[in-house]
């Protein structure tokens, strides 16, 4: 059996029990003597850093509280048959990892069986990312980054120029260093009616021109709503006036952004609510299955209204670890698939009617500016509203130093959902610590946009 084999080498065999210990846990053993004789090493291990003698597992046997004499009786049994064997190490190891995988496997698909059958109040929806992570069990060999021994690695690492999505609004690719990495979870915090659907549609139209594919996931909106928005993006035509548009025009605007681009959009609604990372997981394999579809970005429209695939909401969790729960899960999302994730969160009442938003304006958990990695704020006033401007205020940058251009300003045409560059007069009397805003008459385009070349 592989598992007479494992205590023995565990026992014998030092450079074996480094390389497996770690990854060995006492639910991968049948029965309960095994699990016990595995805590006994580990415990020895964890305590001594040395390699536990037959005779100090004896002792710590007869100190064991728990154990019936019969199951007593079998371990001073089984301890007296583990003898040493030569062994090929590769081929033991391999074994080893194959026993941890089946194991692991098997032990989800019972906890699973367990939550189908409602027991341990944990959520359905939580099943894909314990099968995902069972899968996921391997012998990882790389135990960490030697600073002295690993220097060539780390001064490649500096010269490594990291892919990233840009922009096409200049401000947020200089404070981003050119635009958003991938494996990043960024999200943008404004109050009702600001933008934050417009600024995801207005980059999402921007990624598709730049040939990429673009996911936009929708718990608000109906997807021809979405569509719509940026069909007015990328046609320059106001929403208004798009269901007046007659057929044949409609489609060579249509076959026009396409013969502009290689990359696709594809925007699937979800009920408001109802759907996480693990729902978002299983379309991201229908896409690449069914469409041949993989994405270089995702909109997620928007953060607060998805659900926990871990927690179920309820009354024994609060806001907090809910959406921090969701952050959780959209960054490790994020991650898997190697692309950035873009959402966003609603303002409080009180930074409703903020004109200078902060972190602490973040609605219902400061859980998720702590898990994001770009956090940004969207202010609109009144004043600024007549100059057909939006104030963007850095709130959280792991990319760059948040105190270069804390604040700028964007232009936008909200009947085309657009945002643009403005000339940077309009920039000038920014003043961080105080949200005053420019009251000239400039803010007008710096140049024809790329989305106006396409009408």
């Amino acid at each position: 059996m592989i598992e007479d084999a494992i205590f023995s080498n565990l026992i014998h065999n030092e450079q074996y029990l480094r390389k497996v210990l770690p990854f060995l846990k006492p639910e991968y053993f049948q029965y309960r003597t095994d699990k016990v004789l595995f805590e006994l090493i580990y415990e020895y291990v964890d305590k001594y850093n040395n390699t536990p003698t037959k005779v100090a597992l004896d002792v710590e046997l007869g100190n064991y509280v728990g154990l019936s004499e019969e199951e007593n009786k079998q371990l001073k049994s089984k301890l007296d048959t583990l003898k040493q064997v030569d062994v090929d190490i590769d081929w033991l190891l391999d074994q080893t990892e194959k026993f941890c995988q089946d194991k692991s496997i098997y032990n989800a698909i019972m906890e699973s069986i367990q939550i189908l059958d409602n027991k341990g109040g944990t959520s359905k929806g939580a099943i894909p990312q314990i099968l995902s992570d069972a899968l996921a069990v391997s012998f990882d060999t790389n135990i960490g980054h030697d600073f002295i021994d690993d220097y060539e690695k780390r001064y490649e690492f500096y010269h490594v120029t990291e892919q990233r999505i840009p922009f096409d609004l200049d401000y947020f690719n200089q404070i981003t260093k050119g635009g958003l990495p991938s494996k990043t979870l960024n999200i943008a915090l404004a109050g009702t009616g600001v933008g934050k659907s417009l600024f995801m549609c207005h980059c999402a139209a921007s990624n598709l021109l730049n040939n990429l594919n673009v996911l936009y996931i929708t718990l608000e909106m109906s997807e021809e709503k979405i569509a719509e928005r940026i069909d007015a993006n990328l046609l320059n035509e106001p929403l208004d006036t798009l269901s007046l548009l007659p057929k044949d025009v409609y489609e060579k605007k249509i076959q026009r952004v396409k013969g502009k681009t290689k990359g696709k959009l594809i925007v699937k609604e979800y009920p408001t609510a109802s759907a996480g990372a693990a729902h978002f997981r299983h379309l991201l394999n229908e896409l690449k299955i069914k469409k041949a579809f993989a994405p270089d970005i995702i909109y997620i429209d928007y953060l607060n209204i998805c659900m926990s695939s871990r927690l179920k909401y309820g009354s024994n969790v609060n806001s907090y670890s809910y959406i921090k729960s969701i952050a959780e899960e959209l960054r490790g999302l994020a991650v898997e698939a190697n692309v950035p994730i873009v959402s966003a969160t609603q303002t409080t009442r009180a930074g409703f009617t903020s004109t200078d938003l902060g972190l602490e304006d973040t609605s219902e958990s400061f859980g998720l500016p702590a898990t994001a990695d770009f956090m940004f704020a969207l202010i609109s006033t009144d004043e600024l509203q007549g100059l057909g401007q939006i104030m963007v205020k850095q709130l959280k940058n792991r990319y760059s130093d948040p105190a270069t251009h804390r604040k700028f300003i964007v232009g936008v045409d909200r009947p085309k959902m657009r945002l643009y560059n403005v000339e940077q007069t309009a920039q000038d009397d920014i003043v961080d610590d105080a949200p005053i805003f420019d009251k000239s008459d400039f803010g007008k385009r710096d140049k024809k946009s790329k989305f106006e070349k396409l009408s």
